[in-house]
């Protein structure tokens, strides 16, 4: 097996455990390995630390780990270990009753870098984004139909790119999913499109900050579900009680489908409404004519894929928060998130609180959320928690 050998001094990551060795750690590859390939990575002075899944050259993240065990070799009784050990997690976090859609694997915190595995029901909808985990498609959707009838892949994302993998997507395992996939959260019906759905069709990590809102919003007359996609959150308050929701996304297949799911939900049309708009220029309209809300709930995009784009992401964090704060009328609720993982939590939530300042509002942050516990944050990895949210309160 091909050795990676790091600098003196960068090994302390690996004996905290950390799954990721960046370019400048390794001090020499005597046999440069192909993308994806296995190898095994030894201190300065040949001391064995891991072995992991090389990239390709051009990634600033050259290794990610799949073990620390010398003895433990990368093979299918390895992935299957890896699963069942997910697996036995999300059934010691919810108990013996799962909820009817739940992330399986969550990549890195899972110790199973660049898989993704969602499940809708019976089915299984994969993302792999690494050279390493793309070498080990098949065996993992093999794997896989111990938990599901069918396995769908949507490694279309962006990531891929930096391992110069390019997108794939497709059935990969066992039964043809279905074209719409039915499952309750919360007492709320909900489909998801495993084709043409964004990420693997559905925000599975926001169910608990969905209960929320349901609890939080009950009695709110007016309510602004912004970025609203299918429209999760905005049938989670029209479920808890909340009079009226207006959703704005700039997706109309998105906003179509939301419709249909308020009519599944039995939601009259009068008090779930879509508007296709552009998200930023709306919340502008409604500040230059005076329209308010009770609550807000802004569940936008990723606004920054990379650090060197934090900078920019802010400013856009800070934009739709002020506008956001000015349509609030006094005892109005806040919802507002960020997924972007290169946003830190402290930073976010400064940027929430300068967008305070400057709308010379009284906001009080009454709740810190995260994504829901079937998206686990290793303690060696925490940059797995990349959800960040707020809930506040407008004096």
């Amino acid at each position: 097996m091909k050795k990676i050998i790091l600098k003196k001094g960068r090994e302390r990551s690996l004996e905290r455990r950390h799954v990721w060795i960046y370019s400048g750690a390794i001090a020499e590859i005597p046999v440069s390995p192909l993308s994806g390939e296995t190898v095994e990575v030894f201190s300065h002075d040949g001391k064995f630390l891991a072995r992991g899944a090389y990239s390709t050259a051009q990634s600033s993240i050259a290794v990610k780990i799949w073990t620390f065990e010398k003895e433990e070799e990368i093979d299918e009784a390895f992935f299957r270990r890896r699963l069942e050990n997910a697996f036995l997690l999300r059934k010691r976090v919810f108990g013996e009753t799962l909820p009817n859609a739940f992330r399986l694997v969550n990549a890195e915190s899972d110790l199973l870098p660049g898989l993704i595995a969602d499940l809708y029901g019976k089915y299984a909808v994969i993302q792999i984004t690494s050279a390493g985990m793309d070498r080990y498609r098949e065996t993992i959707g093999k794997l896989l139909l111990e938990y599901a009838y069918g396995v769908y892949e949507r490694s279309d994302v962006e990531s891929r790119k930096r391992d110069l993998l390019e997108p794939r997507t497709g059935h990969l395992a066992g039964e043809t999913l279905p074209k719409e996939i039915f499952f309750t959260e919360n007492g709320v019906r909900f489909s998801v499109d495993p084709v043409n759905g964004q990420k693997t069709g559905f925000y599975l990590d926001q169910r608990e900050n969905r209960a929320i809102v349901a609890q939080t919003l009950k009695g709110c007359r007016n309510v602004l579900n912004a970025f609203s996609y299918t429209g999760g959150f905005g049938l989670a308050a029209l479920k808890g009680g909340a009079e009226k929701v207006l959703n704005v996304d700039s997706s109309l297949p998105a906003l179509e489908q939301s419709e249909k799911l308020a009519s599944l939900n039995g939601f009259p049309q009068e008090r779930f409404s879509t508007l296709c708009a552009d998200v930023f220029t709306f919340l502008r309209k409604c500040r230059d004519c005076g329209r308010t809300f009770d609550a807000i709930i802004l569940d936008p995009p990723k606004f920054a894929e990379s650090v060197k784009q934090k900078e920019r992401a802010a400013r856009a964090y800070k934009d739709i928060n002020l506008l956001a704060m000015k349509l609030l009328e006094k005892g109005g609720f806040l919802f507002t998130f960020s997924c972007s993982g290169a946003m830190e939590e402290e930073l976010f939530r400064k940027v929430v609180d300068s967008a305070a300042e400057d709308a010379k509002r009284d906001f009080r942050i009454t709740r810190i959320l995260s994504q829901g516990p079937d998206h686990p944050v290793s303690a060696f990895f925490p940059e797995g928690r990349y959800l960040k949210g707020l809930c506040g309160v407008l004096l």
